[in-house]
């Protein structure tokens, strides 16, 4: 019977390692995905030229196609040195070595989205980036892949250190759980809440509201 059960095991861990992408298969697929003709700097162009600083790889902002294994491990040159290069969005934005990531279960104000306190407008989109920014610092950034958004980003749950990221954007204020896909953050929500802290402590527009009136 142990054995029969030892051979379900296995035969689970081989069929979920096999559903695994490796980092080759990501970057051939987002080569792939590319509308242009030159994704990466070796990619070749119709005159048989590499595209090196003409492609979209090279060029900041816009179109960000993975081209390295260094894009997705973070590690360049196999070097047991780990290089990130974290790009904060928005509050629940965040880019990492080329990958786009949505924290999930979380829905933050957009940058800029107003709130108000006192009577007073504040920049409420802006400040929930800076409470992100804050929360990193110069920490690498762990995320958990959840899910993928209409967008192409990787909807996840991410840590810097031992820090919740999605967690404490919601736990003080600065994002609201989003209920459409998740109750994981409702309790942090309500504590931000009852203590008036971050956005709770003037009045705003919830997030999704916002983005249909100012489309």
């Amino acid at each position: 019977m142990i054995r029969i059960i030892n051979i379900v095991i296995i035969l689970f861990l081989v069929v979920s390692f096999s559903k695994a992408k490796s980092p080759e298969e990501m970057i051939k697929e987002s080569i792939t995905n590319y509308p242009g003709k030159c994704p990466c700097p070796y990619s070749i162009m119709s005159n048989g030229k590499k595209c090196r600083k003409r492609s979209a790889y090279s060029k900041p902002g816009g179109y960000e196609p993975l081209c390295y294994v260094s894009d997705i491990t973070g590690v360049k040159n196999d070097s047991a040195n780990i290089q990130q290069k974290i790009r904060i969005i928005d509050g629940d934005t965040i880019h990492i070595n080329k990958i786009k990531y949505r924290l999930h279960g979380i829905d933050a104000p957009e940058i800029k989205q107003l709130c108000k306190m006192k009577e007073k407008n504040y920049k409420c989109g802006v400040k929930s980036k800076e409470f992100l920014v804050s929360l990193i610092g110069k920490q690498l950034v762990k995320c958990n892949h959840k899910d993928k958004d209409r967008y192409k980003r990787i909807v996840a749950e991410c840590f810097a250190g031992q820090t919740n990221l999605n967690k404490e954007l919601v736990r003080n204020g600065w994002a609201l759980a989003y209920r459409d896909y998740s109750k994981a953050y409702i309790i942090d929500e309500e504590y931000a809440q009852e203590k008036n802290l971050g956005m709770w402590e003037g009045t705003f527009i919830h997030p999704k509201k916002w983005r249909k009136l100012n489309r």
